[in-house]
């Protein structure tokens, strides 16, 4: 659960704590009035004020978890879309005729990685990874890692990807 749903937890906690509170009061003013038979407007508003408190906090309750329910739903379609865009990425690699290793370096370069980062990761000198990057511009058609991205996010944006089969 996300930082700023604990913040509502805890107001939800305080108001119940509130609810208790005047549940116990009006129930004591009862008592001590000798019964229902003696209420006063003090107590008709205090009571009218517990059960409003009350309503509230099952509304927010509802409203609570009908906002969790949504935010997983949300998760769930971002995992969704964020595997679909890698795959119509992957198609795009294909389609360009991208070897195994040069797919592995187009794909790190789409997520922002630097020469440094890709050539550690891959144990592979800078070098290398700087061939695998002329490769890739030139079978993309492009000059530049700016040039790549704008070309892969104006194809997914467009839906002129290749199929991923």
């Amino acid at each position: 659960m996300a930082t700023r749903n604990w913040g509502l937890v805890l107001l939800m906690a305080v108001q119940g704590i509130c609810a208790v509170f005047f549940i116990v009061d009006v129930f004591a003013d009862i008592a001590a009035e000798g019964g229902m038979s003696h209420l006063t407007v003090h107590m008709a508003v205090e009571t009218l004020a517990t059960l409003t408190l009350i309503a509230a906090m099952v509304l927010e309750a509802r409203f609570f978890v009908s906002l969790l329910r949504h935010e997983v739903a949300l998760e769930q379609d971002l995992a969704v879309a964020a595997a679909e865009v890698h795959e119509a990425i992957r198609a795009q690699f294909k389609d360009w005729k991208l070897s195994p290793a040069e797919s592995d370096v187009a794909m790190f370069l789409v997520k922002g990685l630097g020469t440094a980062e890709i050539a550690e990761m891959r144990g592979s000198a800078e070098g290398t990874i700087k061939a695998h990057f002329n490769a890739v511009f030139r079978k993309a058609g492009v000059h530049s890692r700016a040039e790549l991205l704008s070309m892969l996010i104006d194809r997914i944006l467009a839906g002129r990807l290749p199929d991923a089969g």
